[in-house]
Formats: structure tokens, C-alpha cells, sequence
């Protein structure tokens, strides 16, 4: 192995991607009551979760990605953190949490931990409208970007859902940044996860 992969992989990583856990195996028959789908075949990255829900609560979990080493080693840490974890709980967790699990990502590869936490959103999203219970934690995972305007980071994710993949088109969208403009950065940075995320 290179020392270059050693530089940038922890030991956490390496071990998560050489030897991921819950891989989703069609021969398992797993039966999930849950199923969610993000990503885009076409860029390379897509992400399913499946999962196992007694009593508002993960008892089990299946993924499986098309995606590089720092989304199978995020996916299969994140597999692992949720299993008896409230539904609440699991649907909080952020990118960040995960990559801090891991010991720590490369920078430029922090965008392919996104997906396993919007697959299991997903996930608990579908697991919700099927019992009657639409959007009940909608919001409680949002993330102020723009405080001028009050505009979050789901606000950046529908934007991009509808077409947006420039910041003028951002702009257009919601009007973020047109107040102080120290928001950009942080916004972009949105804008770029999102349009990996749904295709660019």
C-alpha cells in the first residue's frame, strides 16, 4: 500500500472500506420496511439504505453504494452507529458526525460521506408516509446558511432538485446572498454537495 493512502486514510477507513459492515447481499433475503435512494448513477456516486424499524427504532440495516473508498467506509460507519438508535436520532445525523467516527476524511472526498445520512433520511422519510406520519421530522435537520433571509441548507437542496447548478441560479431561486453576501462560501459549498448528489 502507497504511503500516499496511508497519508490520507486513517486506520478507521481502511478498515471500514477493505471490510465494510451491512452490505446489502440479495441472497440474505433481508426484508426491509424501509428503502431509501439518493444519488446519481451518472456521477458516479448512488446510495440505497435499507432498513429494519420496531417501535420507532432501527433494529437493522442493509446499504449498498456505487461510490468511491470514503462512501463505502462513511456508509458502513454510519450502518453501524444507527442500529438501535431512535428514528429521531438517526435522522439528526450529519456528514461531520460520521467523519469524525472515521478518524477523519481528505477534504476534497467530504462529499462523498453525504450520502449515506440523505439515504437513511430517505429511508425514515418513506418508513413515515407509510404510516401516516408525512414530514414529521422535516426541518428538524435544517441548517441556516443565509441568516439574512432565513435560508437553509433544504432550501439550497430544492433549488438544485428544480435545476439550479450556478450560484446566479441559486440567486434566482431563493435570493440568497443578496443581502450581505457573507453567506456565499458556505452556500456553494451546499450548492456543490447538492448537484453531486442529484446530478450535475
Amino acid at each position: 500500500m502507497s504511503d500516499a493512502f496511508q497519508w490520507l486514510y486513517s486506520d478507521i477507513v481502511k478498515e471500514h472500506f477493505q471490510n465494510p459492515k451491512n452490505v446489502f447481499d440479495p441472497d440474505e433475503k433481508f426484508v426491509a420496511d424501509a428503502e431509501g435512494v439518493v444519488g446519481n448513477i451518472k456521477c458516479g456516486d448512488q446510495m440505497m439504505f435499507l432498513l429494519k424499524i420496531k417501535d420507532d427504532t432501527i433494529s437493522d440495516v442493509r446499504w449498498r453504494t456505487y461510490g468511491c473508498a470514503s462512501a463505502i467506509a462513511s456508509t458502513s460507519m454510519l450502518s453501524s452507529v444507527i442500529v438501535g438508535m431512535p428514528l429521531r436520532e438517526a435522522y439528526g445525523i450529519k456528514p461531520a458526525d460520521i467523519a469524525k467516527r472515521l478518524g477523519g476524511l481528505p477534504e476534497n472526498k467530504i462529499h462523498c460521506s453525504v450520502l449515506g445520512d440523505k439515504a437513511l433520511r430517505a429511508a425514515i422519510d418513506s418508513w413515515l408516509d407509510k404510516n401516516g406520519r408525512s414530514g414529521e421530522f422535516k426541518g428538524e435537520d435544517a441548517v441556516v446558511v443565509c441568516t439574512c433571509l432565513n435560508i437553509t441548507d433544504k432550501d439550497i437542496e430544492q433549488a438544485v432538485k428544480d435545476g439550479a447548478r450556478t450560484w446566479e441560479a441559486l440567486q434566482a431561486a431563493t435570493k440568497i446572498g443578496t443581502v450581505c453576501g457573507g453567506c456565499k462560501v458556505k452556500a456553494e459549498e451546499f450548492l456543490h454537495e447538492f448537484a453531486h448528489i442529484y446530478g450535475a
